[in-house]
């Protein structure tokens, strides 16, 4: 069963066609990597399947629905950018969580928190992005979703956290979930991926299984090589 569909999908930003009559379906249950080079559209698709962008021409469905205020609230959305406000304190973003979403687990959080070794009382506006972005892991990953959506999750962290952060988001989805994850640490990711979509110039390129793509003893970083050799 497939968790998202896409049909035609175009979006241009004036003269700039960012996603060009984009075509795919993503299967239910995979945790799912989303590559390909800066500028092919892939942060423009997440905010369409979170509902952030609404001007754009085509169908998209999540879970048979259009993406709007219903599939928000069982759609975890972890962007690139921190969407805390400097003023915040970790406990205030956690219950501002909590206020938002009916699925969120606070003491899930509260507990993810004390693992990254984070303080309660710390504010948004005294942590490095490194530090921020855990923070950021501990809300999206305390809520009991059906799909979640990470936008290079660990771009701000040391080769060293990379391992126990990956760890700590394979631990914590929850069951039965899709993970939808736009990286371009391949090495670091690659052993956990059961699908792969590979975008580029506004199109989809490559949307199959890992197992399948793979079968010939080549790793995903290899094909993402092979692929955007003959595109950029």
């Amino acid at each position: 069963m497939a968790i998202i569909k896409v049909d035609a999908l175009t979006k241009a930003y004036g003269d700039n066609i960012v996603l060009n009559d984009m075509s795919f379906s993503l299967p239910q249950g995979e945790i799912i990597g989303l590559f390909g080079p800066n500028g092919c559209g892939k942060t423009t698709l997440m905010k369409i399947l979170t509902g952030l962008i609404h001007d754009y021409k085509g169908n998209v469905l999540i879970d048979g629905v259009k993406p709007g205020e219903q599939t928000k609230a069982y759609t975890a959305y972890l962007p690139e950018q921190t969407f805390v406000h400097e003023w915040m304190r970790n406990i205030d973003a956690v219950d501002y969580f909590n206020d938002f979403f009916s699925d969120f687990d606070k003491n899930k959080a509260l507990e993810m928190l004390k693992r990254f070794g984070l303080s309660e009382k710390q504010k948004a506006k005294t942590m490095s992005k490194g530090m921020q972005e855990k923070l950021l892991l501990s809300l999206v990953m305390s809520r009991d979703a059906k799909l979640y959506i990470l936008d290079e999750p660990m771009g701000g962290v040391d080769p060293a956290t990379r391992s126990s952060i990956l760890n700590f988001i394979m631990d914590n989805y929850a069951e039965k979930s899709t993970l939808l994850v736009s990286t371009h640490l391949i090495n670091d990711l690659q052993s956990v991926f059961t699908h792969a979509l590979f975008m580029g110039s506004g199109k989809v390129l490559l949307n199959d299984s890992v197992e399948e793509i793979t079968k010939d003893g080549k790793s995903i970083e290899d094909i993402f090589k092979e692929v955007f050799s003959n595109v950029w």
